[in-house]
């Protein structure tokens, strides 16, 4: 499984770690077929989600969204779904949808029995520790990512010994493992802020950013800290590149072009805007520009279109292999079994609660 090596050690003995509850039975798989009551009943969502979803597919998917909200009200469970989701899990069944910040912030406040994290496994892991008497479950245990596999906890030690008096700031992106060791979590929307706020508190020139190259390096031209950098990277935006973007902006002189700072830099210098995710929501949202090219992940620029009809979006299609794990039939299998829960032992939780927290506070 691609995701085990950012977890390291992670004990799976729920003797020894903070899973390990007893489960209520599964419930009764729901009526999958699409009957005439189902279309009448999801009509108005699907005449949102049209543009985006053929007839053929709303047949499939719309019995497993009626399912899957309907076993949510069964199990008090929140789901939380990352903005790279395919559109009939981000409109059809989420409850709270957003970047990992925005996912952060409800995980630590829900107050429903079950969370069920419709994205990666690093995702599962934060909403586990910042919710550690909560089940929290991700549908399937194999959506990994590249850039939480780049980097160790023993990797962030030795950084320690290189850099001592260093103070280390942890893309959100990261295993529990690796959170534990660092000073500070952030996330692309408020990488900078955190960066001079840990420079400043430690009197320090320096500060390390890890594990995205990128990210760093785009952080770098926007503060006059020094920040170090790891050579890890996002397989879906370190494909993209700087000549690809001047071949689209000669197709259509006329598009805005918004990337996600997680591309390589000399991408970003042939955007028109940069931002996280949500911020790439809201520059849309506000600007309503006549043609658009979003320079991440292929799913959100669908969610994005459902809320934006009249702006037209080119879309560069790179899709992360590890979201796409996660699908309708897996969530409702999910609600039924509550399987493949998310464990992190306590005192790994207890070590990296501190530095999210830290991090959300800050942005308070």
């Amino acid at each position: 499984m691609a995701y085990m090596n950012s977890l390291e050690t992670q004990n799976t003995d729920n003797s020894a770690n903070s899973c390990g509850n007893a489960k209520p039975a599964p419930l009764t798989k729901p009526s999958l077929e699409f009957t005439p009551a189902i279309e009448a009943e999801m009509a108005e969502l699907y005449e949102k989600l049209k543009e985006v979803i053929t007839p053929q597919e709303w047949r499939v998917h719309a019995p497993y969204i009626k399912g899957i909200n309907e076993l949510k009200i069964q199990r008090n469970a929140v789901l939380l779904a990352h903005n790279y989701m395919t559109p009939e899990i981000f409109h059809g069944v989420a409850d709270f949808a957003g970047d990992s910040l925005a996912l952060a912030r409800e995980a630590a406040k829900s107050d429903a029995d079950v969370i069920i994290q419709a994205g990666v496994h690093f995702m599962a892991e934060t909403s586990k520790i910042l919710n550690p008497s909560k089940m929290v479950l991700i549908p399937d245990q194999r959506a990994g990512c590249s850039l939480a596999d780049s980097i160790t906890a023993q990797d962030v030690k030795n950084l320690r010994k290189k850099h001592p008096g260093v103070p280390i700031v942890t893309y959100i992106n990261t295993s529990a493992n690796v959170k534990a060791q660092c000073d500070i979590t952030c996330t692309s929307a408020n990488a900078v802020q955190v960066v001079e706020a840990m420079a400043n508190e430690h009197n320090s020139s320096e500060v390390l950013l890890i594990p995205d190259e990128f990210l760093a390096q785009n952080v770098a031209k926007q503060t006059d800290v020094k920040v170090l950098t790891w050579a890890g990277h996002c397989e879906v935006h370190e494909r993209f590149s700087g000549p690809q973007m001047r071949s689209f902006r000669n197709a259509e002189p006329d598009m805005k072009i918004i990337a996600h700072p997680e591309c390589p830099p000399d991408v970003l210098e042939e955007a028109d805007f940069s931002g996280s995710t949500a911020g790439m929501i809201d520059w849309v949202q506000d600007n309503q520009p006549d043609k658009v090219m979003l320079v991440t992940e292929c799913s959100m620029s669908d969610n994005i279109a459902v809320e934006n009809p009249d702006v037209q979006f080119i879309r560069p299609c790179n899709l992360c292999p590890h979201m796409k794990r996660i699908t309708l039939p897996v969530i409702l299998d999910t609600l039924l079994e509550l399987k493949d829960e998310v464990c992190v032992d306590p005192e790994i939780a207890a070590a990296a609660r501190k530095p999210i927290e830290r991090m959300i506070n800050l942005n308070n």
